[in-house]
């Protein structure tokens, strides 16, 4: 079975958990906080994947990671690594965040700018561009590029609207060139 397939069904079976329990927010949070501690920690990651390593000296180690976690995914992040699928706790948590934007309606937005965007900005481009694609609102990821000289470029999934300056400055010239 595929790894991305396994990365489903504990995505699956922890959403359902997260439903039940009415959790959705709280769990979506604490697999945010998972996933960033995972991908940027060095340490752990080599921990995780050591075969040197008891199965119950990991669970230790994860238990005291993340002690603040809720029980729904210290469990999921125990079951994990029972089947030896510590490699997968990134999937299962990129797969989790994506249902879980599903279920609530909010899509995530990489929105380039020259400067940081204020709350009043980010929450106009979120009304406007969350009606254009069918959701609720969007998620920001605000990244600064003293490159694009002025205006916004938003991606939302493989969509991409650049309203910059350098965009349109590269569009005047390929019109001109042609």
């Amino acid at each position: 079975m595929s790894s991305s397939m396994v990365a489903k069904r504990y995505a699956l079976a922890l959403l359902q958990i997260a439903r039940e329990q009415q959790l959705l927010g709280v769990i979506e949070e604490e697999l945010r906080v998972v996933k960033e501690v995972v991908l940027y920690n060095p340490e752990l990651k080599a921990v995780l994947k050591s075969s040197k390593l008891s199965i119950e000296k990991k669970k230790e180690i994860i238990v005291q990671a993340f002690a603040s976690v809720s029980v729904y995914v210290r469990n999921t992040l125990m079951i994990l690594i029972d089947r030896h699928r510590e490699d997968q706790i990134v999937d299962v948590a990129n797969e989790f965040l994506a249902l879980a934007n599903e279920e609530m309606g909010i899509a995530e937005a990489e929105v380039t700018s020259t400067r940081a965007l204020t709350d009043a900005e980010r929450s106009a481009l979120s009304s406007v561009f969350a009606a254009k694609i069918g959701k609720k609102s969007l998620r920001i990821e605000n990244i600064v590029d003293s490159n694009l000289l002025g205006g916004v470029k938003l991606r939302i999934g493989n969509r991409i609207y650049d309203g910059s300056l350098r965009g349109k400055l590269d569009r005047l010239e390929r019109k001109l060139l042609s």
